[in-house]
């Protein structure tokens, strides 16, 4: 399942932005993604202005807003201590 693949690079630790999500640990939060995305601002552009941000991170947060709307299960999210 490449959505569950995606999901796998969400994480969410207390100690980080306040248990907000994640993309990998990066401390880039998925909604800072999400509302660069909603301002029309470009894949590469992100991919530029954040190093270490791949592509696969882009689709991954898309995946999850999809789920959270959806009310699917994001139980696949890593939750660090």
């Amino acid at each position: 399942m490449y959505e569950d693949d995606l999901l796998r690079r969400i994480t969410s630790r207390p100690d980080v932005f306040g248990g907000k999500p994640i993309v990998r640990d990066l401390r880039i939060s998925v909604e800072l993604v999400l509302g660069l995305l909603a301002q029309g601002e470009h894949y590469q552009s992100n991919l530029d202005d954040y190093p270490g941000l791949e592509q696969e991170d882009i689709n991954a947060c898309l995946a999850y807003a999809h789920a959270v709307i959806a009310n699917d299960r994001i139980d696949r999210i890593a939750v660090g201590e």
